[in-house]
């Protein structure tokens, strides 16, 4: 007699073995009709799997996240069966579950057009109405091969033949189609309440551009059609919000393919970057980092000590030098910090000891991953470096955390989820090591109050991390900065500090840490995030002076001068165009003050101030326009004030 421990605590007794989908019944019929998996002893099944004995149940509906898999899993099976209905000459390949959908790769003499997906669609609609249920099966691996052979279907064969070890398979099957599948799936095809097609791409066989080119259907499916729709209408806004196109129209950067995965920015785009710069640079020095620079190219020996060589081999860009040197373009920074650090003798009292930089980094993405500012090769990580003794670890694990989250306030990021991934197979560093670091960050965020995520085995190869995930003003999840904690490269690099008692082999504890992460990636979430209308503070250009006639072209050029004078950016538009086409352009490249200059205000001394977003602020002085504009740029990170007394400080 199986005793059922459901997740509220409370416990069930059957008289014998008895499904998933019968637990759910012996609840309420309302559980029954809604349940599409289950999950038992923490491992995820189909609501036809059998409980012999007792266990922890959890009866799994579009209410969980693991629903919403199996949804999508599912929904993968209902786009390839309608493919083959309507197109019995397609091979399926794969079809897995990826952020918010699902694809299905298709072996087919042609590439699939907006007709045929409209038709798939309509056809998935069909299957849904026929409510087939989805039946579950194994088979032996000779089996299994015989079946597709029989089918046609010779890449399913090659997929079974790549699977390692003599294991039965599993199959799913729902009218006349059937798949090798893990699964689980739902119970029958008449679960799917909405589901969209969204469009077909070109895909290479196992990704090797060797192979046929197979045609990629990419889907959506979601728990209700107001759920489809918020999410269709987020995909309508993020194509308003895409960083390459309005990169392009602002005037920013743009990318080419004589540098594939590199920037090329423009004045405008610059300007950015350098007010990112700055921004971090003040934040920095006033939280006792210190910055410094090293090479971009260094001696294989070097990665090697750090076991990036080993590690890490295959995204480094290298070369060999006449005398057969082999040297590398670093695609991190944490080798020249350590040797940084090994230059003189360390004492306690020098710690813990910041080390920031701003270091361009270089790492071989493939090129279909490659994706505007988000996934490139050549960037810069406003990275640091911080070097303490164990005792001060867990404090200082705790002022990053705390640095990072006011950080991200200043660029309006409010939701932030903080990751904790702990120790992967493949590391460096004994057991031991990994329980200090994995338990000062463990510690760190506990201390705090935050929660956070955890992620088993997703750490770098030397070291646990936190990863800091943002969420933008249409919802997406961005992750940016991370912190790791190690002891490993310390023992690599044989780097030591001398502590109180005078001994000189004592081992500092290495903090790697960058809050943009990629200055590069973090510019275009922002430019996505603002829709390219920046804070005035962070603005390319703050403020754009018009004139009406060429009379009054001295008197822009003057308000001009003044307002770069007190630290705006500020440019004059002294074309002769109406005022309307001007004041339309400037609104487009989204500048945040237009003033408007005509015969009353050079009699007046004064300029007539609208705004980006069509708001007509009035007639002003200079002087209280320019504090109008202190005030507004003071509401995000330092004041153009500051900002210009620092850049003339330096």
């Amino acid at each position: 007699m199986p005793q059922i421990t459901l997740p509220d605590g409370s416990k069930r007794d059957y008289e014998g073995p008895v499904s998933v989908a019968g637990i759910a019944e012996s609840i309420g019929p309302g559980l029954a009709k809604a349940a599409l998996a289950g999950r038992v002893d923490g491992t995820l099944v189909d609501t036809s799997y059998t409980v012999n004995n007792d266990a922890e149940v959890a009866i799994i509906t579009d209410r969980d996240d693991d629903g919403l898999e199996v949804i999508r899993h599912s929904c993968a099976h209902l786009m390839a069966q309608a493919v083959q209905r309507l197109f019995p000459e397609a091979q399926v390949t794969i079809g897995p579950v990826i952020d918010n959908g699902f694809f299905y790769d298709f072996s087919f003499e042609r590439p699939f057009t907006p007709e045929d997906l409209a038709a798939i669609e309509k056809t998935m609609e069909e299957i849904v109405k026929e409510d087939l249920q989805v039946e579950r099966s194994v088979l032996s691996r000779p089996e299994a091969v015989k079946l597709f052979e029989e089918m046609g279907e010779k890449y399913k064969v090659e997929i079974i033949e790549s699977i390692p070890g003599d294991e039965d398979l599993s199959f799913y099957r729902q009218g006349e189609f059937i798949d090798l599948c893990r699964g689980p799936h739902v119970p029958s095809t008449g679960k799917f309440k909405a589901f969209k097609l969204t469009s077909v791409a070109g895909a290479y066989w196992r990704g090797d551009s060797n192979n046929e080119m197979l045609q990629r259907i990419y889907g959506t499916a979601w728990p209700s059609k107001k759920d489809l729709k918020l999410y269709l209408q987020r995909l309508e806004e993020a194509e308003k919000r895409d960083h390459r196109k309005l990169g392009k129209q602002l005037g920013l950067f743009h990318m080419s393919e004589e540098a594939p995965g590199s920037v090329f920015w423009h004045p405008k785009g610059w300007k950015l970057f350098l007010q990112l710069l700055d921004y971090m640079r003040k934040r920095q020095e006033d939280a006792g980092y210190i910055e410094v620079n090293t090479p971009d190219v260094m001696d294989r020996s070097l990665w090697e000590t750090s076991g990036h060589w080993f590690n890490y081999r295959e995204h480094m860009f290298t070369t060999q030098t006449e005398d057969e040197r082999v040297f590398a373009l670093k695609p991190m920074n944490c080798p020249g910090s350590v040797s940084m650090f090994a230059q003189g003798l360390k004492s306690y009292r020098d710690l813990p000891l910041r080390m920031a930089e701003f270091g361009k980094v270089h790492r071989y993405e493939p090129s279909g991953a490659l994706h505007g500012l988000m996934r490139v090769r050549h960037f810069t990580q406003d990275d640091a470096h911080i070097y303490c003794t164990e005792s001060q670890m867990e404090q200082e694990c705790m002022d990053v955390v705390a640095l990072v989250l006011d950080i991200y306030k200043d660029f309006g990021f409010e939701e932030v989820v903080i990751k904790l991934s702990t120790r992967p197979e493949k590391r460096i560093g004994s057991d031991e090591i990994w329980d200090k670091l994995e338990g000062a960050l463990t510690n760190a965020l506990e201390s705090m109050g935050l929660e956070y995520v955890l992620y088993p085995g997703e750490g770098a190869f030397y070291g646990p991390k936190l990863e800091f995930v943002l969420r933008d003003a249409i919802g997406r999840d961005w992750q940016c900065g991370t912190l790791q904690v190690d002891m490993n490269l310390p023992e690599r690099f044989d780097i030591s500090y001398v502590d109180e008692s005078g001994d000189r082999s004592k081992r500092p504890v290495m903090l790697h840490r960058a809050l943009f992460g990629s200055l590069e990636r973090f510019i275009g979430i922002l430019i996505e995030h603002f829709e390219g209308k920046f804070p005035a503070w962070l603005a390319p250009e703050q403020v754009v002076v018009m004139n009406i006639t060429d009379k009054q072209s001295d008197y822009c050029l003057k308000i001009e001068e003044s307002l770069k004078n007190k630290g705006f950016r500020a440019i004059s538009d002294l074309r002769n165009e109406k005022i309307g086409f001007k004041i339309r352009e400037h609104t487009l490249l989204k500048v945040p003050y237009l003033l408007v200059v005509g015969d009353k205000e050079v009699e007046s001394g004064t300029v007539a101030v609208r705004t980006r977003g069509g708001e007509d602020l009035g007639t002003m002085t200079f002087e209280d326009f320019c504090n109008h504009l202190s005030q507004d740029v003071a509401r995000f990170g330092r004041s153009e004030h500051e900002q210009a007394e620092h850049r003339g400080a330096a």
